[in-house]
């Protein structure tokens, strides 16, 4: 079912205090009769996250994003990977 017009990415945090969220939302896109798709679908060590990141968003014609945990990490510094995936899918669906 890759690469079908039914599919939907999901960036969100994957952390467990997000996972009962993560789940509601993986539950709506299917209850909804669409296919959720995130980075957690492929476990290949030797793959760069961003070029799997960049295979499952072109392969999506949907996306939810999920940016409101964008915080501060120990060292003070913000993580930005969410905010990034939503710009890949941006420049992705802009450039086609």
């Amino acid at each position: 079912m890759k690469g079908h017009e039914s599919d939907v990415f999901i960036n969100c945090p994957f952390d467990p205090e997000y996972q009962a969220i993560f789940e509601a939302v993986h539950f709506t896109i299917e209850a909804c009769g669409y296919y959720p798709r995130c980075a957690l679908e492929e476990v290949d060590g030797a793959d760069l996250r961003f070029n799997k990141l960049c295979r499952i968003v072109a392969e999506c014609p949907r996306s939810i994003h999920d940016l409101s945990r964008t915080q501060l990490t120990d060292s003070g510094l913000p993580r930005f990977n969410m905010p990034f995936e939503l710009g890949l899918m941006m420049g992705a669906k802009n450039f086609g």
